[in-house]
């Protein structure tokens, strides 16, 4: 598929939305505790819990962004009174938020329609920076008032979910507040805890967990010794051993709550970016844990969190164009995966990791010409989305894993040539598609998800000979991808979409007879694609679809006569080729066979033969997930090779590559445009110019040019 619209050109930034710093002001209290007294009892614990915290030593007194770290994080200051009888807030709130250095919002359905909660915000927020403002979510659910018939669960109040200018006027812009969660268990309450004082002090969160581990270790280090002094005293060791084995399941938690944070938030906090490094070093942290423990012996959360990391450190080699090492890793997170299915059969979340892995699976078999095993990885998935729509129909992320069960049926039918069963399929998933994004406006994944569905209507609407149908859903395609990109100008999802968008209507255009227009998408596309590189140049998957712009912008300013051009542009494709290794690869004989038009336009027909040769050797250990495709491309370059023959004075040569070219081409199956040309062409150049015209005249129909 293609992908979309040029990026914006840097802009001046925006006082107003500009982040800003934590500020440092003269303070009286360290942080203001804002809550409804509904929700009093987690507000006590809150308060306690802060008041008693003390800074390590190894941190306290490091410089931040947030200024010194104090050694306390005292006094905090919280409103002990109702405030429903009260005018206003009154002059000691008013004092005691104007000189707090943080504030700190307990996040409820209550806090959310509390006046004096978000009056407290908009008075703190009028004379501080947006970044010394934190929520604890306590229940409920942030911004649940833009989603429709959810608005009772929303807990951010209506001053915490925008932005403050400097002048600390409202702007009406979307804020997005460090938030730590503390709905949950009480290790997910303690794990938010310290990520809510990690985001006060300016380290990380890893830092504070690695400090408390540490401490742990300590302690156990002093109940061992004390242990040892009172070896004597039966009773006293029996409590050591139990204070001990408390201490151990303490830290075990503790370190698998930092375990969790890392696939989790933080993973889908890098994902977006594209940043590889990263994403590997993450889950090589997490696979080194867990192979210092028995696996067997790992609990359903720990069982989770190892094929997670599995799978994070596939997706990072399959990005990176390592395929064997993918699957070799998936398989792994698969076998992990079943082993907690088996466990949990009714817990949704294993099934939904085990249906990632069977997706990823599915994804490499197909990129590796296995059809069938394509197929079945493909049908595991879907049973298994079903399965979690039947456990749970509400769920908005169950009823995308069944959409995209119905998206990759379509694909499976477009290999197979289907073309009417996949446009179907693809325009049946169309409209939930649209329902779950009306649901969820600002969701990343949807947006780009829907606009992947888009581009398969149009290629299936093209390989149908729809050609205007495939042209109006590529524009608007571009259309939507340019309003996403507009909300998300970094999402690496969006950005790779938007290169095959332009370069899909590009070759639309282009066999519309609309060749200046179609090389104007296709240097949209390259554009594109030069400007993601740089976000992670170890990403594959990139560097092929750029590469893949390259060769189609080449080979439309070759149609146009264009030769200086099409040469710097097949260069520029060539080096991105030669930088991805593995001489088998298409993209390696799409650039040899570039090469080999560019010498056949040049007049040499000897040099264009033997690139053409070469082409055709790389082509032949290349297999696409439609066979016949392979087919297809392997006639259009014995057609190359005999057309390099005939231009060096060699027609015997040339007529046995064009019959090599005739006995290649798949006999009885549907064949898209190109193809069909592709067809013709062969039969002129054999002399069988009658058995050519109605193919010809079925490309007329469509309103398909042959490019010159």
């Amino acid at each position: 598929m293609t992908k979309y619209a040029r990026l914006q050109a840097d802009a001046a930034p925006d006082p107003a939305s500009a982040p800003a710093k934590h500020t440092r002001t003269h303070s009286r209290y360290y942080a203001f505790l804002s809550y409804s007294h509904r929700d009093r009892e987690l507000a006590d614990w809150l308060f306690r819990e802060l008041e008693k915290f003390r800074v390590p030593k190894s941190i306290a007194g490091r410089l931040t962004e947030n200024g010194v770290v104090p050694r306390r994080l005292t006094p905090i200051f919280r409103d002990e009174q109702e405030l429903a009888a009260a005018h206003d807030l009154g002059e000691e709130i008013r004092s005691a938020l104007s000189s707090s250095h943080f504030l700190i919002v307990l996040c409820s359905p209550n806090s959310a329609k509390s006046h004096w909660t978000n009056a407290e915000i908009e008075t703190f927020k009028r004379t501080h920076s947006e970044a010394n403002v934190l929520a604890a979510i306590a229940s409920g659910e942030p911004f649940a008032s833009e989603m429709p018939e959810r608005h009772e669960e929303e807990c951010f109040p209506p001053a915490l979910r925008q932005k403050f200018d400097r002048r600390g006027r409202p702007t009406g812009k979307r804020a997005e507040p460090l938030a730590a969660d503390l709905r949950g268990n009480d290790e997910v309450r303690r794990l938010g805890f310290l990520k809510l004082v990690a985001g006060m002090l300016g380290v990380g969160l890893d830092d504070l967990v690695q400090r408390a581990t540490t401490r742990r270790h300590r302690q156990m280090a002093w109940l061992a010794a004390a242990s040892l002094g009172g070896m004597a005293v039966t009773s006293t060791l029996a409590v050591t051993a139990i204070q001990g084995r408390d201490a151990a399941r303490d830290q075990r938690r503790e370190a698998e709550g930092l375990v969790a944070y890392m696939v989790g938030d933080l993973k889908d906090k890098l994902e977006p970016i594209g940043k590889l490094d990263a994403l590997d070093g993450v889950a090589s942290r997490v696979l080194a844990y867990y192979s210092k423990q028995d696996a067997s012996e790992l609990s359903d959360a720990a069982l989770i969190q190892r094929s997670r990391a599995l799978s994070i450190t596939a997706q990072v080699a399959y990005l990176r164009g390592r395929y064997e090492q993918a699957r070799a890793l998936y398989r792994q997170a698969l076998a992990g995966t079943e082993e907690a299915v088996r466990r949990t059969p009714d817990d949704p979340q294993p099934i939904f990791e085990q249906a990632q892995n069977a997706f990823w699976l599915g994804e490499i078999a197909r990129m590796d010409g296995q059809a069938d095993a394509a197929i079945e990885y493909y049908r595991q998935y879907k049973q298994l989305a079903d399965r979690l729509v039947q456990l749970a129909p509400d769920n908005l992320k169950w009823r995308m894993e069944a959409l995209y069960g119905a998206e990759d049926l379509g694909i499976s039918l477009y290999n197979k040539r289907r073309y009417d069963q996949a446009l179907a399929q693809f325009q049946g998933a169309l409209s939930p598609m649209q329902n779950l994004m009306a649901l969820d406006p600002a969701n990343g994944t949807y947006r780009v998800e829907m606009a992947k569905l888009m581009g398969w209507l149009a290629d299936s609407n093209r390989a149908l000979g729809r050609l205007n149908e495939a042209i109006a859903t590529r524009t608007r395609e571009i259309a939507f991808l340019n309003e996403a990109l507009a909300r998300s100008p970094s999402d690496v999802g969006l950005l790779e979409q938007v290169i095959y968008a332009h370069q899909g209507l590009g070759n639309l255009l282009v066999l519309h007879g609309q060749a200046a227009e179609g090389i104007a998408e296709f240097r949209l596309a390259v554009a594109n694609a030069d400007h993601l590189l740089p976000v992670e140049p170890t990403n594959a998957l990139w560097k092929g679809a750029a590469a893949t712009a390259h060769l189609e912008l080449a080979k439309a300013l070759l149609a146009t006569h264009d030769r200086a051009a099409a040469e710097h542009e097949t260069g520029a494709a060539c080096a991105l080729v030669a930088a991805l290794g593995g001489a088998s690869d298409r993209r390696q004989s799409g650039c040899l066979a570039m090469q080999a038009r560019l010498a056949l336009d040049a007049g040499d027909g000897a040099e264009a033969a033997a690139l053409a040769r070469q082409a055709l050797s790389a082509a032949r250990h290349f297999h696409a997930e439609d066979p016949n495709k392979d087919k297809f491309y392997l006639a259009g370059l014995y057609r190359l090779t005999g057309d390099a023959l005939q231009r060096s004075g060699d027609r015997g040569g040339a007529m046995s590559a064009w019959a090599s070219a005739l006995a290649i081409l798949p006999a009885d199956v549907p064949e898209l445009s190109t193809e069909i040309d592709e067809h013709a062409l062969i039969l002129e150049r054999l002399g069988r110019a009658e058995e050519a015209r109605p193919l010809k005249s079925a490309l007329k129909n469509m309103g398909y040019t042959r490019p010159a």
